[in-house]
């Protein structure tokens, strides 16, 4: 990854799947990370895995809709230098119940860890980008945001707005690289999490996810992780504002 060898990049939600095994991706490829997620333990593994691969790495543990932690993570990004952006993987699925059995609580953090978490990168990010004249912002989207899936509701709605905050910034910040990745189906915690989970909707799901583990449909992390580095190593500016896949990459 010539273009961002020897750039700095928070990475949220890195402490397991997707986020670790793309943190471990892109230090393989030189580029020094911020690494954000709320369990503390497994992040420090993250964090640690990627300094044995000889790149610069810290750890802020923590939700990223706090504007305390995001500015944090991205105040140490840039005092850790040459800072170029973030790549925000952090989600909350909540599966199983319909969208009126979800508390408030629950609706907020699956709501805060897609569309807040984003904002708040955005608030503390861009401006720093702007001043350097380019950067790269990449939001981990779904196809969860153009349907609607019972038993995801919150989760189909939280990542339509993500994709659309992507857009947004795309439009309103030429020089900084917005792109909306969709990851792929991966077999995740959030995938076991729905094939186990319960409420009125969880049957429907479990059904649907079980399917795509019995059918072999689903991507490791580091498939994934290998994909999103593999079309970051291309020409990413062609796609600033746009959704960009697995299936782009080949």
């Amino acid at each position: 990854m010539s273009s961002l060898r020897n750039k700095t990049l928070v990475l949220t939600g890195a402490s397991m799947g997707i986020g670790a095994a793309l943190a471990r991706e892109l230090a393989d490829e030189g580029v020094n990370l911020v690494l954000g997620a709320r369990s503390e333990d497994k992040l420090v593994a993250t964090r640690n895995g990627c300094r044995a691969r000889g790149v610069k790495a810290e750890c802020i543990s923590g939700d990223v809709s706090s504007s305390n932690v995001a500015q944090e993570l991205v105040t140490v990004a840039n005092e850790m230098g040459n800072f170029y952006g973030f790549i925000h993987a952090a989600g909350v699925l909540a599966p199983g119940p319909n969208v009126w059995e979800l508390n408030k609580t629950r609706f907020r953090e699956v709501m805060d860890a897609s569309v807040t978490g984003a904002h708040q990168l955005i608030r503390h990010a861009v401006p720093l980008l702007l001043w350097r004249g380019e950067g790269l912002a990449v939001f981990f989207g779904s196809g969860a945001a153009e349907i609607a899936q019972p038993g995801i509701g919150a989760y189909c709605a939280a990542k339509a707005a993500e994709e659309h905050l992507a857009r947004q910034l795309a439009a309103e910040a030429p020089p900084v690289t917005s792109i909306i990745w969709r990851p792929g189906v991966v077999e995740t915690r959030m995938q076991q999490d729905a094939r186990e989970s319960t409420g009125g909707a969880a049957r429907q799901l479990s059904k649907i996810f079980t399917s795509w583990r019995d059918d072999g449909l689903l991507l490791s992390p580091e498939e994934s992780a290998r994909g999103l580095v593999r079309f970051l190593q291309g020409n990413p500016e062609e796609y600033n504002g746009k959704i960009a896949d697995i299936r782009t990459i080949n």
